[in-house]
């Protein structure tokens, strides 16, 4: 009895145990589900522009363009006069970044202090479709925010 016991032990164990195979009705093991090529890339956010090194701060380098004029330069009090407030308003250490939406875009005003100590002021504009995060033309989106 006791020898029966020691050789259906591995048996048992066999059946409780396994390396995550099921096995079908037949005493065949079922295939693995099949391997796909899907790579998952962590999301990225728009880079703001580039910086120049000033000693120990980076004066930020200031995007201009025909139809920001007037956002490139303001402030963040000036910038909620003109689109109403802001649907994120988010700080990272001296930097800042204001979102304005409506149903046309969304636009992201990115500011930075021009030099040490100096209150932050719209160095570079980002816009979107609102549908489907494409890129879309900046001053037309700023024109679309302020006419709504």
């Amino acid at each position: 009895m006791r020898n029966l016991l020691l050789l259906s032990t591995p048996m048992l164990l066999a059946a409780c145990g396994g390396a995550g195979n099921s096995v079908a009705s037949t005493g065949t093991v079922a295939a693995p589900p099949p391997r796909t090529n899907t790579v998952r890339v962590p999301p990225t956010r728009p880079t703001p522009a580039p910086t120049v090194s000033s000693g120990d701060y980076r004066t930020p380098q200031v995007t201009s363009m025909p139809g920001l004029e007037g956002i490139i330069g303001a402030n963040a009090n000036e910038l909620q006069r003109q689109f109403g407030t802001a649907r994120l308003d988010v700080y990272e250490g001296d930097a800042r970044k204001l979102q304005f939406a409506g149903e046309a875009c969304v636009l992201d005003i990115y500011l930075y202090p021009l030099r040490k100590g100096a209150e932050p002021t719209a160095t570079y504009v980002d816009a979107r479709r609102a549908s489907d995060a494409l890129d879309v033309d900046r001053a037309a989106c700023v024109r679309a925010l302020k006419g709504r």
